[in-house]
């Protein structure tokens, strides 16, 4: 046994501390989980995830519900047809001063002119400067010198007024467009863009004007947060002038749309007109003025793209909105927030294969996760929140494949462990089991079958739920449970009942075991202690059988030393016990010069109440004579009955003889108190001879006579009092 217990020993030797086993699981959770979550952070970084995640964030786009059409932008759209019936493009400025002063007359709230008018177009250009001179809430556009273009100047005379805008849009990489600039810094100046001048426009009848907050653009109680190099998935993205991320309302079409020659022939309705934002821009597709949105489908492009004054429309709508609708802006988590989301979503993914342990399973949780994530990010999207959907649900999946590879390694070491570990236990003669973390046995030896009573293939992957009854599979499992959660060794005693109903009482000796992949086991050698047992448990009734012997020896003992030493009637010390402490009083006063004091008492007349009364009478009154000097007297002093009447009270280290004489007379006092005994009034008293002892060598004989001569004395001068009597020095 010895030889296969260091063997199985020498196996396990190099697994370390057993207290570690418990928490080894979560810590290969937590390791996988960091792991991924810093690769996955790393390759984020550097732009690995940027193009799929931004494709995600069109999709939520897409998959969101259309908004209604927004009733405050009308465009006038210039399509091939209008251009082919004006016969020229661009179209010449008497032309386009027609339209302005058709829109003009219907009073609307702002004009944008999304055409750019460098250079004029005859004929016709008087009468536009006059329209430009007359019209304070007309914006023009031009474009910005930038790294792709050189740049279109407005009409000088709008430039003049600071009535222009500039139309420049930032193009992703993919070619859509996904951020909207607000404020651009040119070498001239400040300037801002079409967009927003047009909607400053609106809003300022509205009694909204634009504000600061710590640098931030605030309309309405909205603050339009800027754009990062680093927000969303973008990394390293240009966020040149103040950019925001853009949020259309829809794919095209989602704006009221007046074609050119409508208003040419007078034939649009007023209310499209009045009091809105009027956009004039291109929608030919020979302009070839349009631009990829989130709403344009992705790979194939099979969507149509939104031309660019529509494009300017969603800029102008989401101004609007979110100042007077508080519409949600787009918002990005923090970068230390957005690590902790991929982080949690990894955790979750190493948890959950870490757990089940089971691929089928895992793989059917993980999909439910992933498609709570997605459905997650979509609803937080639908109120304004960008967050990142791709990084953690290759998290999710990356430490679960992870996972659920490390725990096919294991399970492979675990069959070969399972091998050896049968190899080794058969040799042992005592029993040994080998459970896993789910209380289950998965090797036995052959001794540990002999004592439960069933083969082993009825043992094995069972527990003892199905072979003990609950209350000693409760027992086993408690323990069991304790080892693997502390993983401190332990031995414990049991009781179990084998196949045949025979009960055993058993010391069973735990500990825990790890194999090279990391697998946990809980091993148990049992040793039969059923004999051992039985004797203590006749050892240990032997044991109480004499230490109750014993406690009833002291009673006896107790009992027959109260017999020689007390009075059976009053329960006053005796003689024997008064000669003991007067012994010890006597002593006390050789070492302490204190005065020792013996009243010799004997009631007056006691003969008379037993001849009157009886002598149950006599015994009763002399119980209560008792009582009385007791409660009387110091809780040092000794009140003994001599016999019949006769009663000594020892005064121990009293300081003097005035001390005596007042203890004497409360004496008195209290016997010669009538005693209302079986409804009979008896009146009593008592005489008393006092003899004193101090520094002197005379013995107890002396002393008790002294005080009984002096008690005969105070009957003779006529009772009901005491009488001193001065001890004499013993020359023996």
């Amino acid at each position: 046994m010895l030889n296969g217990l260091r063997r199985l020993q020498k196996r396990w030797s190099q697994l370390g501390k057993p207290r570690r086993f418990k928490a080894w699981g979560n810590s290969r959770v937590y390791l996988v989980a960091i792991g991924l979550t810093g690769v996955i952070a790393g390759l984020r970084s550097v732009g690995l995830f940027q193009a799929v995640e931004l494709a995600a964030v069109d999709q939520l786009f897409r998959l969101r519900p259309l908004e209604a059409i927004d009733q405050r932008i009308t465009i006038i759209s210039i399509s091939d047809q209008d251009i082919n019936q004006i016969g020229s493009w661009p179209i010449p400025d008497a032309i386009l001063a027609e339209v302005l002063k058709e829109i003009k007359s219907h009073q609307p709230r702002a004009i944008g002119l999304d055409l750019y008018r460098e250079l004029p177009v005859y004929p016709g250009q008087a009468a536009l400067n006059r329209v430009f001179e007359t019209t304070p809430n007309l914006i023009g556009i031009q474009k910005i010198a930038d790294d792709t273009s050189r740049g279109v100047q407005a009409p000088p005379l709008l430039l003049q007024q600071q009535q222009v805008g500039f139309n420049n849009v930032v193009v992703d990489p993919d070619g859509t467009v996904r951020r909207a600039v607000l404020f651009w810094e040119t070498q001239e100046g400040h300037s801002e863009s079409f967009a927003l001048k047009l909607a400053l426009l609106y809003l300022k009848q509205e009694g909204v004007t634009p504000s600061d907050r710590h640098g931030y653009l605030r309309l309405g109680g909205q603050t339009f947060g800027r754009l990062r190099p680093d927000d969303g998935s973008y990394v390293n993205a240009d966020t040149g002038g103040y950019q925001i991320f853009a949020n259309p309302r829809g794919p095209a079409h989602r704006f009221h749309h007046v074609a050119l020659q409508a208003v040419l022939d007078g034939s649009v309705s007023p209310e499209l007109l009045r009091d809105r934002i009027v956009l004039i821009g291109s929608t030919a597709v020979s302009l070839r003025d349009f631009f990829y949105t989130s709403y344009s489908s992705g790979i194939n492009r099979t969507t149509q793209p939104i031309s660019g004054v529509e494009l300017h429309a969603n800029f102008i709508s989401q101004i609007l909105s979110a100042a007077l609708d508080r519409r949600p802006l787009l918002r990005v988590l923090p970068d230390p927030i957005e690590v902790g989301w991929i982080f949690v979503w990894s955790w979750l993914g190493a948890a959950v294969s870490w757990r089940v342990r089971s691929p089928a399973h895992a793989a059917i949780l993980v999909l439910v996760a992933s498609a709570t994530l997605a459905g997650g990010c979509y609803l937080v999207f639908l109120h304004g929140w960008w967050i990142p959907l791709i990084p953690p649900m290759v998290a999710l999946v990356g430490s679960t494949i992870a996972i659920t590879g490390y725990l096919a390694h294991q399970k492979e070491e675990l069959k070969k462990s399972k091998e050896f570990l049968n190899s080794i236990i058969n040799t042992i003669p005592d029993p040994v089991f080998v459970k896993n973390r789910h209380h289950r046995w998965i090797v036995l030896n052959d001794a540990f079958c002999r004592l439960i009573g069933h083969p082993l293939e009825q043992l094995l992957d069972r527990s003892e739920s199905n072979f003990f009854p609950a209350a000693q599979t409760q027992q086993f499992w408690q323990q069991d449970d304790l080892t693997f959660r502390y993983g401190e060794k332990q031995e414990t005693e049991e009781e179990f009942t084998d196949a045949r109903g025979v009960t055993y009482r058993v010391a069973t000796k735990r500990s825990l075991h790890r194999d090279a992949a990391g697998n946990v086991f809980l091993v148990g050698v049992i040793r039969d202690i059923t004999q051992r047992k039985q004797l203590e448990d006749e050892l240990r009734r032997t044991a109480e059988e004499l230490v109750r012997s014993n406690a009833e020896l002291r009673q006896v003992e107790n009992r027959l030393r109260y017999m020689a030493l007390y009075d059976t009637l009053t329960g006053l010390p005796n003689r024997e016990l008064l000669y003991e402490r007067l012994h010890h009083a006597l002593q006390n006063t050789h070492e302490h010069h204190q005065l020792v004091a013996v009243l010799f008492l004997d009631l007056d007349g006691f003969k008379q109440v037993n001849d009157t009364y009886g002598h149950l009478m006599g015994d009763l009154l002399l119980k209560a004579v008792a009582q009385r000097l007791t409660r009387c007297l110091r809780g040092s002093d000794t009140v003994a009955r001599l016999g019949g009447d006769e009663f000594v009270v020892l005064l121990p280290a009293i300081p003097t003889t005035q001390d005596v004489a007042r203890v004497a007379e409360k004496i008195l006092q209290t016997l010669s108190q009538s005693f209302a005994l079986e409804g009979y009034t008896i009146p009593m008293s008592t005489s008393i001879g006092i003899s004193l002892y101090q520094d002197d060598r005379g013995s107890i004989e002396t002393l008790l006579q002294e005080a009984d001569l002096a008690m005969y004395q105070a009957k003779q001068m006529g009772k009901n009092c005491y009488q001193f009597a001065v001890l004499k020095k013993d020359e023996g």
